[in-house]
Formats: C-alpha cells, sequence, structure tokens
C-alpha cells in the first residue's frame, strides 16, 4: 500500500493526479525490487524538509528527497519518504525534466533506499541507477540520469 500524504497544495497545484503519479513511481520501484509492503509519502515544502533534515541527519537545509527506512517489525510498513515541493521544482527545471517525470524519479529513488539500495560507493550506484532507469522506462519516462544528477537520497 502505498499512502500519499500532500501537506504542501503546491504540489497539487503543479501535478494533476499527483497521487497517481506517486504510487505508479513507488508502485513500480517496489516491483524492481522484488519487494512488497507500504511505504508513505509525504508532499511537504522546503521547510517541511529543511526541518526534517536538520532533526534526523544533523543537516540545516532543504533536499529533494528524504527516506526514513521503518525498523524491521512485523509488519509490513517498509518506511517513509518525505520530497520538497521548492527543491524539487528548481531541480527539474535545472536539469530539463518535467516536475512529473523529476517527481516520479525521486520517489523511485526513495523507495529504493527504503529496501536498501544506496549509493555510497560506485558498484552500489551502478546498481541503485540500474533500477532507477528500469523503473522510469516502464513509467514511459526518459533515463532520469540523462541530464544533470543531483539527488541526495
Amino acid at each position: 500500500m502505498i499512502d500519499v500524504e500532500i501537506e504542501d497544495e503546491a504540489w497539487s497545484r503543479d501535478l494533476r493526479d499527483i497521487e497517481a503519479l506517486v504510487t505508479a513511481a513507488a508502485t513500480a520501484a517496489l516491483a524492481a525490487a522484488q519487494r512488497e509492503g507500504a511505504v508513505v509519502v509525504l508532499l511537504t515544502d522546503d521547510a517541511g524538509v529543511q526541518d526534517l533534515n536538520l532533526r534526523f541527519r544533523g543537516k540545516d537545509g532543504p533536499t529533494n528527497v528524504l527516506s526514513f527506512p521503518a525498523p524491521e517489525t512485523p509488519g509490513d510498513h517498509l518506511g517513509d519518504i518525505a520530497l520538497a515541493h521548492g527543491v524539487c521544482v528548481r531541480e527539474a527545471a535545472e536539469q530539463g525534466k518535467t516536475l512529473a517525470h523529476h517527481l516520479q524519479h525521486l520517489v523511485a529513488h526513495g523507495v529504493l533506499h527504503l529496501v536498501g539500495y544506496d549509493h555510497e560507493n560506485d558498484a552500489d550506484a551502478e546498481d541503485m541507477e540500474g533500477l532507477e532507469r528500469v523503473v522510469m522506462a516502464g513509467l514511459g519516462a526518459p533515463d532520469p540520469y540523462g541530464a544533470e544528477q543531483g539527488d541526495d537520497g
């Protein structure tokens, strides 16, 4: 189950069918990783992500996407993802991407973090980026790494 929480209405203003876009990307990422489980996606503003980034990562500034894996429990909740509207809009424009495609890429990126993928070394980054490319191609979107890339994860 993918639960989409819209805290900043700018997301809904800028993207019709925002919940469908998020759900499709998260579902595709889980399928690519051959995993099942529940994910909560929070669509918020830069200040909201900046607060989370400071509280949980000790970094004082907004970023595009944050992933919070759930502790192992008997339930199926994999974790939470938070996305900052302003950062995502700016990045999409800078990278020549549509906001919809950038959002979907960041959701997929965040979900892959929730299920254990990372990009701490070149081999892991290559694996993760390969899955992201598969997900995005399946969604009918261009290669997310075909343009300048700036995901923090």
